[in-house]
């Protein structure tokens, strides 16, 4: 599970080497259902990073236009 100090990059990294290793079918079953929980894990953490940036910009964007009168 991603660590609230983890960075997106960090997650990504992760989930990365999770899907070479399915990949390279370097997991048996047990540790495939465990990885995969575990990359489910990391797109939603992933998930919500993006959203809050996509908010965060939004609303700079809303800030920075002229009122309309």
């Amino acid at each position: 599970m991603p660590t609230k100090k983890e960075t997106y990059s960090q997650a990504m990294e992760r989930l990365e080497k999770i899907v070479r290793q399915i990949d390279a079918g370097e997991l048996d079953i047990d540790q495939l259902g465990e990885k995969i929980k575990e990359a489910n894990e990391i797109i939603a953490f992933c998930t919500r990073k993006l959203t809050k940036a996509d908010q965060e910009v939004e609303k700079i964007w809303k800030e920075r236009e002229p009122s309309e009168e």
